[in-house]
């Protein structure tokens, strides 16, 4: 029972770490990474970078996610470029991965206590404040990793005969089982709004050689579309535009997933074979297992996500029409009628996005009132 609280512990230690991470990045950032994403958008390829960049900057593919859809309610972002950011923010987050099995493979115990000491010492200058909070956040984030670690070798899955057992009723040659697998990814990730959180589990599980690859990358296939609900929620009081990039994120994972389906074995070894590992091999010890396994996920994630948007970013005025057909625009009578186009309720509002979408706005009442003038007689 305390392993398991030891767990769950260090999940929350892990989405509490990320989320402070991502918080203070933002903040260091300021305007300026909004500003990039409204700017660094010319074409598909440029905002696929910008979308690449943001997400690696603010370690949340939510977050810019959410951003580019309030861009798209503001104005600011056509549909295109919106699905062309969303791609890129799908490559950006492979870093977390990365980050993950760094996590797993190497002790990061030396740098965790600098971390809090610099970190707590830069809290309390004005200046540097949030560097001190980013600096909290890796340190809470590779500590939970540290704690999620011992207790993989509390658990000592390795050697749990019902735990074997369990997942050894699974067939892994079956496109059931890893379809179920994929499903569970989904829901978890929709529910507890933390791709990293999940990933996290799936490394535990599969490098203590419990969980088969197979299924680990099941799960990983899952969190990509799990992770797709924060958007879906943050549009739901958005205009239509930005209601159809929340669902085009959504689309494009599921058709990325969808083809992966269909090449699912020769696409997991080929990525495999690239690491250096076998998924037929059961014979690697576990500290072969915890070294070689989390790399094997990380690359699958990144290939995956790499190559979904290099087929998919030739394909972006079809996703367009395609996410058209599925939310359509509203009758012209409720579209011009009084009320507001821009400012929308939303669970991730920021003070630039706001006084954007009020310029917006007051630009909108403007014209209308213009409009009116020219229906006034002389």
């Amino acid at each position: 029972m305390l392993i398991f609280m030891q767990v769950l512990g260090s999940l929350a230690l892990l989405m509490y770490g990320m989320k402070a991470m991502s918080e203070a990045l933002q903040k260091m950032a300021g305007s300026q990474l909004r500003h990039i994403l409204g700017a660094m958008t010319t074409n598909r390829f440029t905002g696929m970078l910008t979308g690449t960049f943001v997400t690696c900057a603010v370690q949340s593919s939510s977050a810019t996610t959410v951003m580019t859809v309030s861009f798209v309610n503001a104005g600011l972002l056509t549909l295109a470029q919106a699905i062309s950011v969303i791609m890129g923010a799908n490559i950006g987050t492979t870093l977390t991965a990365w980050i993950m099995s760094l996590g797993f493979r190497v002790d990061l115990t030396i740098a965790i206590y600098p971390a809090f000491f610099l970190g707590i010492l830069l809290i309390f200058s004005q200046r540097r404040r949030y560097v001190g909070d980013f600096l909290f956040g890796i340190a809470f984030l590779f500590f939970s990793l540290v704690l999620l670690s011992d207790a993989g070798n509390k658990l000592d899955l390795s050697h749990n005969s019902a735990a074997i057992q369990f997942f050894s009723s699974f067939d892994t040659s079956s496109h059931s089982n890893i379809l179920l697998f994929l499903l569970i990814g989904t829901v978890i990730t929709c529910v507890v709004q933390s791709s990293a959180a999940v990933m996290a589990i799936t490394i535990l599980l599969c490098s203590t050689g419990v969980l088969p690859i197979y299924f680990g990358i099941a799960l990983v296939m899952g969190e990509n579309i799990g992770t797709t609900a924060t958007a879906n929620i943050a549009a739901l009081g958005a205009n239509t535009q930005a209601r159809r990039a929340a669902l085009a994120h959504l689309l494009f994972n599921v058709i990325g997933v969808t083809w992966v389906m269909c090449l699912f074995y020769p696409f997991v070894d080929l990525v495999c074979g690239f690491v250096g590992y076998d998924p037929t091999n059961d014979t690697l010890t576990i500290t072969q297992r915890t070294s070689i396994l989390p790399i094997a996920l990380a690359a699958f994630h990144t290939c995956f996500n790499v190559t979904n948007t290099f087929i998919l970013i030739w394909f972006i005025p079809q996703l367009e029409k395609i996410v058209c057909l599925f939310i359509k625009n509203k009758n012209k009578k409720e579209e011009d009628d009084f009320r507001l186009r821009f400012i929308q309720v939303g669970i991730m509002k920021t003070p630039e996005l706001s006084v954007l979408e009020a310029s917006k706005e007051i630009q909108s009442f403007a014209e209308r009132i213009h409009r009116m003038f020219t229906m006034v007689r002389e």
